[in-house]
């Protein structure tokens, strides 16, 4: 019998145990992917509705804040929250413009090896067919199924699919739109969500939703007889200004219906990469049902759990069974295990007024900070703010066509499926590790980040040197051969006391990150 033949009849592999769902035995399971340690660096489009007003984060849950510029705006621009709740801005997201093609065309120049869309943010609204949330894209607003579009896309063009997911907040992250004016001509007057029912849709765009699904019921609602402004700010902050991991008590069906969410998206998309927005796993024994169900759902699919969740802030211990990221944050040290940093070029959602200042952060501040990750193990997760209409601006165009000339000369070489070298770097700025330190950081000449990659260590200089640098890390026995400068351009190096001393030519305009190929014995 031929091999083929043979190989057909051949029984199939039985079916691997389910992964039972606590900490020691997802451990077991898991290993972190080679595809991930090599990607180093994916794009976001973190978009929802809350892009419509081009006003910045978190707009559903400010808007119900009186005396917070977000309401102001929402007043000016779309009424009364009493009136005009946030549901009725769900449904004014249209994506009229999106051209999924482009956006992922540009990506893909870029660098990026994978791709994160926005599966639910906060606001509860499910940016995919979802089974068991009537409130999603196909119902209202897009009326299209926008992870599926961007899933068949980024997998036609040969990168990784990842899907966020931010829902298991909106329950206390909603409970402002249960509350009502402080002060003022409708002071009492409770918000949309509090009054808002199924029946009350009956012959309007939300006929058959109940907007109580949405908003996810009250939960902390602030009581009646707050009279001022701080008031009824002082008590939000203590009760559901708090950021939340645990179950609510009084719902939940919130709790059972977010596994059900979460295990519809990832057998209908396969996402190679989910994103967690909370600080460990949410809901206790229920986030580690839903991540021992990724990994048995990989493992059904593709053999193995080569998939990866990443979350914020977990022990040690976890970090055998997740991915720990790091919000708007670096890295004090080069850390034993993969890891990712998630950051924006702006506010995660779309805002105006960074269009208007020129106030994204520059191409060159990110490859900084591409570089300073991933000489750390990590990975970096950038978004590029998307608005309402499903189109970039020109200012975040021009910081894309940057990234794109910079990874062109530099990134197969030195960051693509590069490992870290025995130290990240060295240079005068020091780097607290920490989420949201981001804006605390300013690179100077001098700093320098280390990878390797095919046998030949690589080094950046994080500011272009107009003096001589001296590579204080380069071991004093090792017999270098050559330096060049990836892109040409003349380079010397000598060795000195201090160590190897680097003179690079001036910077042609344009140029930052200059990054330079040792080759040598005794460096690896």
């Amino acid at each position: 019998m031929g091999g083929s033949a043979a190989a057909a009849l051949a029984p199939l592999p039985a079916a691997s145990a389910p992964i039972e769902p606590n900490w020691s035995a997802l451990g077991n399971a898991y290993a972190v992917p080679e595809w991930f340690r090599d990607a180093k660096f994916g794009i976001w489009a973190h978009w929802s509705a809350q892009c419509v007003p081009e006003n910045g984060d978190w707009y559903g849950r400010q808007m119900y804040q009186q005396g917070n510029p977000f309401y102001e705006h929402h007043l000016k621009h779309y009424g009364h929250p009493a009136d005009t709740g946030f549901m009725e801005i769900e449904n004014l997201w249209k994506a009229e413009n999106w051209d999924p093609e482009h956006l992922i065309g540009l990506y893909k120049a870029a660098g990026a090896k994978y791709f994160m869309a926005l599966g639910c943010h906060h606001d509860n609204l499910d940016t995919f067919d979802s089974k068991h949330h009537a409130w999603n894209t196909l119902r209202v607003g897009p009326k299209r199924d926008i992870i599926g579009t961007w899933e068949k896309i980024v997998r036609r063009e040969g990168l990784r699919f990842g899907v966020s997911n931010h829902s298991s907040h909106a329950w206390h992250w909603w409970q402002t739109a249960y509350g009502y004016d402080a002060e003022g001509p409708r002071a009492g007057e409770r918000y949309d969500a509090f009054r808002l029912r199924k029946e009350d849709g009956a012959g309007k765009w939300w006929d058959g939703l109940d907007p109580q699904e949405l908003y996810t019921g009250p939960s902390m609602v602030p009581p009646g007889g707050i009279t001022t402004k701080e008031a009824m700010q002082d008590w939000v902050d203590v009760h559901s200004g708090r950021w939340m991991e645990f179950a609510p008590e009084q719902n939940p069906l919130f709790v059972a219906k977010w596994l059900l969410r979460q295990k519809d998206m990832v057998e209908k998309y396969k996402p190679d990469i989910i994103y967690q927005d909370g600080y460990g796993l949410p809901f206790g024994s229920v986030g580690l049902e839903a991540l021992a169900h990724y990994y048995d759902h990989a493992n059904q699919v593709n053999g193995a759990p080569d998939v990866v969740m990443t979350v914020n802030s977990l022990s040690d211990f976890q970090q055998r069974a997740l991915v720990e990221s790091v919000e708007r944050g670096f890295s004090d040290r080069l850390r034993a295990r993969p890891w990712q940093t998630a950051t924006c070029i702006g506010d995660w959602h779309y805002s105006r007024w960074r269009y208007d200042a020129k106030g994204y952060v520059p191409a060159e501040r990110v490859i900084q900070r591409l570089c300073d990750v991933v000489s750390k193990n990590g990975n970096l997760l950038l978004s590029i703010p998307v608005r309402g209409d499903g189109t970039i601006d020109s200012e975040e165009e021009k910081i894309v066509a940057g990234i794109t000339a910079w990874t062109k000369r530099n990134g197969d070489a030195a960051i693509f499926g590069s490992r870290p070298w025995r130290v990240f770097g060295e240079g005068p700025t020091k780097v607290t590790g920490a989420a949201f330190n981001e804006g605390k950081v300013e690179f100077a000449p001098g700093d320098v980040r280390y990878t390797v990659n095919k046998g030949a260590l690589y080094a950046a200089f994080l500011k272009w040197p107009d003096a001589p640098v001296t590579l204080k890390s380069i071991p004093a026995d090792a017999q270098i051969e050559r330096i060049a400068l990836l892109g040409g351009g003349k380079t010397k190096f000598a060795r000195n006391a201090g160590g190897l001393e680097v003179t690079l030519p001036r910077a042609r305009p344009g140029d930052f990150v200059p990054v330079i190929k040792i080759d040598g014995r005794g460096l690896i």
